[in-house]
C-alpha cells in the first residue's frame, strides 16, 4: 500500500452514532473529508438519521438501512452522550434511579451498538469500531477546577467511561479473529461555552495550555478508522493535551 493511501477512506461506509453532537459532528465531517460515505445518526430526529442507542430494535433498524443503501458498513463510531436531566447533581444527592438510567442508556447503549455492529462486520469480513471514552474513565476528577461554577463530574460518568475502556479491550480480543478492530478515544476537556474561570483552570493544568477542540478528537477517529491503524486494536487513544501525563 502507498503511504498516500493510509488515511484514505474512499469507498468505505461509516456510521457515527451521536453524529449531531459536539464531537460526533466533527468526526462525521472528518471521515467524510477523507472519502467515507457517512451516516450521521442521532436521537434528535431533526439532526440526522434517527437512532436510540439504548433500543436494540432502533440500532438494528439503522444497520439494516445502511446495508440496504450501501451494501456495507466498515466503520462504526459510538459518540452518543445520553444523560438524565439531573446529571449535574452532587454525588450524595443522585437518586439510584438516575444512576441506573444513565448506566442503561449510555453504557448499555454502547453494548447494544457494539454487538450489533461487530456481528455485522464479522459477516462482512471486518471493520473498525471506535468508542468515545474519557480521561475520567482513567483517572479521578480534579474537582478544584469546578470551584465556583455549576459544573461537576458525575460519578456515573466515570463509571460509564471506565467501563467503555475495559469493554473495548474485551471486544478487541473477542472479535480480532474476524478482522474487526475495536478501539476507543479518551478525550480531555473539550471547549464548549464553559465558564471562563473553569477554562482557565483547566488550561493552566494542561501541558499544551488549552482545552481540546472537537476537531482534535476527529483527527484521532480518522486514524483509527483508516488503514493507518490497521494493526491497532484494543487501544485507548488519549487525546488530552497531556493532562494525564503529569
Amino acid at each position: 500500500m502507498k503511504y498516500d493511501d493510509l488515511f484514505c477512506l474512499k469507498g468505505k461506509v461509516a456510521v457515527v452514532a451521536g453524529g449531531a453532537g459536539l464531537i460526533g459532528k466533527e468526526i462525521a465531517r472528518g471521515l467524510s473529508a477523507f472519502g467515507a460515505s457517512v451516516v450521521a445518526a442521532d436521537i434528535n430526529k431533526n439532526a440526522g438519521r434517527h437512532v436510540d442507542i439504548a433500543n436494540e430494535r432502533s440500532v438494528s433498524s439503522l444497520i439494516k438501512f445502511v446495508d440496504k443503501k450501501y451494501g456495507r458498513m466498515d466503520i462504526w463510531v459510538n459518540s452518543a452522550y445520553p444523560r438524565t436531566g439531573d446529571w449535574a447533581l452532587k454525588f450524595e444527592d443522585v437518586p439510584v434511579s438516575s444512576w441506573r438510567k444513565n448506566i442503561d442508556t449510555h453504557l448499555n447503549g454502547y453494548f447494544i451498538c457494539c454487538r450489533n455492529a461487530a456481528e455485522y462486520m464479522k459477516k462482512k469480513g471486518g471493520g473498525s469500531i471506535i468508542n468515545l471514552a474519557s480521561i475520567y474513565g482513567m483517572v479521578g476528577p480534579d474537582f478544584s477546577i469546578y470551584k465556583n461554577t455549576k459544573m461537576t463530574c458525575p460519578g456515573a460518568y466515570s463509571a460509564i467511561k471506565g467501563g467503555i475502556i475495559a469493554f473495548t479491550r474485551y471486544l478487541a480480543s473477542y472479535y480480532g479473529g474476524h478482522g474487526v478492530r475495536v478501539n476507543c478515544i479518551s478525550p480531555g476537556g473539550v471547549r464548549d461555552r464553559q465558564a471562563d474561570a473553569f477554562v482557565k483552570r483547566y488550561s493552566d493544568k494542561t501541558p499544551l495550555g488549552r482545552m481540546a477542540k472537537a476537531v482534535d478528537i476527529a483527527g484521532a477517529a480518522i486514524y483509527l478508522a483508516s488503514d493507518a491503524s490497521g494493526y491497532v486494536t484494543g487501544h485507548n487513544l488519549v487525546v488530552d493535551g497531556g493532562w494525564t501525563a503529569v
